[in-house]
């Protein structure tokens, strides 16, 4: 299972929990309350470790990308036509200051890394 995936599976899971939780308060229910406490810090402890281990592996990733030789911000024409641009540049790889690996990399615009200038 990839990690997006058991992240958000955490996730839902947590939820449950905590909906639980406040059931089990509202009932003043003591034993229960324990057990889902015990629950919700086990699963908060997983989701920090998953979260720090994207973390890690996005700054692992730019760190490969930010080690080739060329980089330059695409122009809006060159974003239009993302395929040719490819086809035409061996090697290219694209990151966009959106995604997890560009705000690692805090980048301001689309920009693109080769080994050789294009």
């Amino acid at each position: 299972m990839n990690l997006k995936q058991e992240l958000q599976n955490l996730n839902n899971r947590l939820d449950k929990c905590r909906n639980k939780l406040a059931a089990a308060k509202s009932r003043n229910d003591q034993p229960v309350v324990n057990q889902f406490k015990n629950e919700v810090a086990k699963l908060e402890k997983q989701r920090d470790s998953i979260k720090g281990t994207q973390s890690r592996q996005a700054n692992d990733k730019g760190n490969d990308i930010k080690s080739m030789s060329f980089n330059r911000a695409l122009t809006k024409a060159e974003q239009a036509d993302m395929g040719k641009l490819k086809k035409s540049v061996k090697g290219l790889i694209v990151v966009h200051p959106m995604t997890a690996i560009g705000r690692e990399m805090k980048i301001k615009e689309v920009t693109g890394f080769a080994h050789k200038p294009f």
